[in-house]
Order: structure tokens, then sequence, then C-alpha cells
């Protein structure tokens, strides 16, 4: 199944790294039959990707989800899924055009990581690992979209009426409301997120909070994302303050993810 999972995972890799040069290619010749087919290369490599996942979990004998490599490609895959979903519900194409590098760049970065499998530590071994690391993955996801569309909004401005570009991407206000979506959906998940790692840190180490540098990132990340909602609701930040905030808020979901794990080491120096 590893064997299998191997195959998947270059595949895979290579369809995204397809999808993005269609997603490219289309900005460039301007033939939205491009965006189309990019959009259906993308999600069969989000079919391969889960199978993959799935080929990892049962080759492993647990869930994939546990160490430097697995959590990247969870990574990658929980961006992969938002962003597809938001591709179809609002038929947003140029959304993928965005989204595609950065989902190659974090599988890219799972590919350079140990995949080697190996026993999980006393401490992961539990049922609450599934739903603690699962829905960090939606709520990252949901983040990276979230932060394409604050870029796309600030790119906006600068767009001129009746460009390709202008007729491709939504007005303002509607991106304005499909990252306040989004975000409202990363902010969910991640709010589940720290409050089943609570639980599970309680029953694995005895406390439910022990400010260990990932715990304190997240919930300074939380806090952003809250204070971006907030905002928006009691002073009406909209526009180009919220979509500041939304990229302010990924880069500290990335410093969470990557500079936690180089820079502070702790309790969760494993994932």
């Amino acid at each position: 199944m590893l064997q299998a999972e191997n195959v998947l995972f270059t595949i895979t890799m290579l369809l995204y790294f397809a999808a993005m040069i269609l997603y490219f290619l289309f900005v460039v010749s301007k033939k939205d039959k491009l965006a189309a087919v990019a959009s259906l290369v993308q999600a069969v490599g989000l079919v391969l990707h889960t199978g993959a996942l799935i080929c990892r979990g049962i080759g492993a004998g647990r869930l994939p989800l546990t160490n430097y490599y697995e959590f990247a490609t969870g990574f990658a895959w929980g961006l992969s899924l938002v962003s597809l979903v938001f591709i179809r519900k609002y038929r947003f194409p140029m959304l993928g055009v965005f989204a595609a590098p950065l989902i190659f760049l974090i599988i890219g970065y799972a590919a350079m990581q140990n995949r080697e499998v190996k026993d999980l530590m006393p401490a992961l071994r539990s049922n609450w690992l599934g739903f603690h690391v699962s829905t960090v993955i939606v709520a990252y996801g949901s983040f990276g979209v979230s932060f394409v569309l604050g870029a796309v909004f600030l790119l906006r401005e600068r767009m001129k009426d009746g460009s390709f570009w202008d007729k491709h991407i939504p007005s303002r206000e509607k991106l304005d409301l499909l990252a306040y979506r989004s975000v409202s959906l990363g902010l969910l998940f991640l709010s589940f997120t720290i409050i089943t790692g609570a639980i599970w840190a309680e029953r694995a180490w005895g406390s439910y909070w022990s400010w260990d540098p990932k715990e304190t990132w997240s919930l300074i990340t939380w806090i952003t994302y809250t204070m971006y909602l907030h905002f928006r609701v009691t002073r009406g930040w909209h526009g180009k303050q919220a979509a500041v905030f939304a990229v302010v808020g990924f880069i500290c979901v990335m410093f969470t993810y990557i500079g936690v794990n180089t820079l502070l080491p702790g309790l969760h120096s494993y994932a």
C-alpha cells in the first residue's frame, strides 16, 4: 500500500502542476475552456490525492496525519478541496489561478519531508487524533483560500474596467463576502481544533493547556481571525481593511505551521 501511495502522490503532484500551468495558459490565451480543463485536472488530482492518503493510512495502520510529511500533504489536500468548492460553487475559475501555485508549493514542501512510516509515540495513540488534525486541515485550507481572496481583492483595485481580469474576477463586494465566508469556515474548524486539542492534551499530559509554542501560536491565529470577524460586525470593517486582515491571518497560520516547528520546538515537534 505504501508503494501505491508513492505512485499516487507523484501523479497527484504532476496533476497539480499541470493544473497550475493550465490556469496560467488560461490567463495568457484568454480561453475560458482552459480554465474548465484546469479545474477538472485539479479535481482529478484531488481524487488521487485522497487515494494516496487512504493508501498511506492502510499501509501505516493508522491515520496518516502524524508527522511533517503527512500533515503537509493533508494541508495541500484541504486547500485543494476548499478552493475547488469555491471555484465550482461561485463560478470563479480565476481563483484557481492564484490557489494552484500555493497548493503546488505546499505539496512540494511535503515531498521534501521524510516519508518514512514510524510507530506512534504514546501521546499520539488516541482517538482524538483524527478529530484534532482533520479539523485543522480544513481550517488551514479555508484560511489559505481567504488569503488568496484577500490578495486578489487588494490587486482588484489596480485592474482596468473592461479588461480580461476585470471580467473574470468578481466585484470587490463579492470578493469581500467570499473571504468572509472562508474565514468564518476556517475559524469554526480552528475552534474545533483547539477544543479537541485541549481535551486530548488533558488525557495525554494531564493539562488542558501548557502554553506550548504551537498552542500559543494557534491561539494567536484564532485571536487574529476572531478580531477580523469582530471588527467586521462591530465596526463595519469591509473591503481593504478586511483583506489585509485575511492576509495577515494566513501569515500567522504559516508561522504556526512552519515557523514554530523550525524555531520554537515543543510538545508538538512531531508535526
